[in-house]
């Protein structure tokens, strides 16, 4: 479907771990669609959130957090985020403000210094410092390499987040509406639902257990015109994360569970009811054939 003077295209968000890269593409959707956490390598697929105006559309493609990688989901989520810069018509390299610049940025400044794609540096998170230190960071960045163009911004507060948006959208070539209008993600609403438990697992766990959870969907049964009942498990890789995963007399299953029905009900509209089951697997982020089980696939052309 393409109309005269339809514009469209794609963007992807890179940035080490926790620089706000799902706030910002929550924000400009207008939906939670990326989950949030203040705990590093939230983000581990590639998930795409759809803005659309009667003037056009942008995909905007949330990466995992670029980093040196530990496991084989590790690699996973860096050729993910990766593969994203040959897919887009732009890049939005996200830094914080608040913090200097590091080894993650230069790793990931190295990496799109090869791309052909125009790279934009996004300064995240300047409610957090001085208007007059801007300059000095913005200055420092631009000693690194030659960006676009420069915007900073509050992800969180949505300071500068319109202009951004409008910025991108003039810049987007004539293109074909690739989703329908109210389509806010390419994803299903499995994937979201299963992204929103587990976001509550980072929220209220501790310890080693964050990196270790996986959430699978394993049954969504409508019960009648306003009710769905949900199955869910959540994998770990240890007994003893398994048992701070339950909780004292099953206290945080309780709790993980309450958060996470509110979050899908507000967005599919459904009454939730919501059962969750916890499962150990050793070492399933080593695993090959357990990364594809729990919706880590890798894109052929990685």
């Amino acid at each position: 479907m393409s109309e005269q003077g339809f514009k469209s295209g794609f963007v992807a968000l890179v940035g080490r771990p926790n620089v706000g890269k799902s706030t910002l593409l929550n924000k400009m959707i207008g939906e939670k669609i990326a989950i949030m956490s203040p705990k590093a390598q939230t983000t581990r697929n590639k998930i795409q959130g759809i803005y659309t105006t009667d003037e056009g559309q942008i995909v905007f493609m949330d990466t995992p957090g670029i980093h040196k990688p530990h496991n084989s989901l590790g690699d996973f989520m860096v050729k993910t985020a990766m593969s994203a810069l040959r897919e887009a018509d732009m890049v939005w390299f996200l830094v914080n403000a608040d913090e200097p610049r590091g080894a993650g940025d230069d790793f990931i400044i190295n990496r799109l210094k090869d791309t052909k794609t125009p790279v934009y540096l996004i300064i995240n998170k300047i409610d957090l410092v001085n208007p007059a230190d801007l300059l000095t960071i913005i200055d420092d960045y631009r000693q690194q390499m030659e960006f676009a163009e420069i915007f900073p911004i509050s992800a969180l507060k949505g300071d500068g987040v319109p202009e951004l948006l409008d910025f991108a959208m003039d810049k987007m070539a004539e293109g074909p509406q690739y989703y329908p209008a109210d389509q806010i993600t390419d994803h299903p609403e499995r994937f979201i639902m299963s992204e929103l438990i587990r976001e509550k697992v980072l929220q209220l766990t501790r310890q080693e257990v964050p990196h270790s959870v996986a959430v699978v969907i394993d049954k969504i049964e409508r019960q009648d015109e306003n009710h769905l009942h949900v199955q869910a498990t959540i994998v770990v890789e240890r007994p003893t994360q398994k048992n701070i995963v339950i909780g004292k007399q099953g206290a945080m299953i309780k709790e993980i569970g309450v958060r996470a029905r509110k979050d899908i009900e507000r967005l599919l509209g459904d009454k939730i009811f919501l059962e969750t089951w916890v499962k150990v697997e050793e070492r399933w982020r080593d695993k090959p054939q357990a990364l594809q089980t729990y919706g880590y696939k890798e894109d052929s052309d990685i």
